[in-house]
This record gives C-alpha cells, sequence and structure tokens, in this order.
C-alpha cells in the first residue's frame, strides 16, 4: 500500500524536453525504491494536494455555521488545483485524459471564484 503512496516511479514517464522542467530535479533512494522526480511532478502533486485539499476548508466551514459552506478558499484551491494539474497533464505528461478531467473543473472553479469575488461574503441572514 505504502509504495502506491510514494508515486514516484524508477523510470520516467516525461517525454524528452529541453528545459529546467525537464531535467532531474532529485534522483535517490526513498525506503529502497529508486526516486526520480522531475519539476512538472512537483507541479502535479501541488496540484492534487490543492484540489484534494480543499475540502478541508469546506468541511471545516460547514462544521461552524451548521449547514453547507463554500468559502473562498475552497474556490482558491481548485482553481489552483486545477490549473496546476492541467499544466502537468499538458506540458509535463501530455495526457489528453488528465487534460479532459482538470480542464471544466478550472473553468467552474475560476467562474465561482469570480462570483464570489464580485459579490463578496455571503450574508449571515442568506
Amino acid at each position: 500500500m505504502f509504495d502506491l503512496l510514494i508515486l514516484a516511479q524508477a523510470t520516467p514517464d516525461l517525454p524528452d524536453g529541453d528545459g529546467f522542467m525537464h531535467q532531474v530535479f532529485f534522483h535517490g533512494e526513498l525506503f529502497g525504491r529508486t526516486v526520480i522526480l522531475y519539476p512538472w511532478k512537483l507541479v502535479g502533486y501541488f496540484g492534487v494536494i490543492m484540489f484534494a485539499g480543499r475540502w478541508l476548508p469546506q468541511l471545516l466551514a460547514s462544521k461552524k455555521a451548521k449547514q453547507v459552506k463554500m468559502p473562498r478558499a475552497f474556490w482558491i484551491m481548485s482553481v489552483l488545483g486545477s490549473i496546476s494539474l492541467l499544466s502537468y497533464f499538458t506540458f509535463g505528461k501530455t495526457d489528453s485524459v488528465g487534460v479532459l478531467s482538470n480542464l471544466f473543473p478550472s473553468f467552474v472553479g475560476l467562474y465561482n471564484l469570480l462570483l464570489d469575488l464580485k459579490n463578496g461574503p455571503a450574508k449571515s441572514g442568506d
């Protein structure tokens, strides 16, 4: 099970390319396994953390209000996560499934964030 959480592999999964983002960032051993990380992989990890972690502020806000709340942090983390993952799948891994699965959430998150910024926080009577 822990092997699945490392999310790094012995063979690179990025296409050949020039520039910093396609150069090995870290190459070593972790828990007896060879680990090779590229900067694009770090962008992908950041996106996963933001996109999955967005539910924590939502849960805390809802618990505090004792009703469903979508705090601004949820939408900020949604946009950051979606755009990071979209960048990773577009430029780093070149995976059309990843691109398509993050394209729509990027627009929805950005739209909702813009609405939240335009309208300000919800009134306490809402």
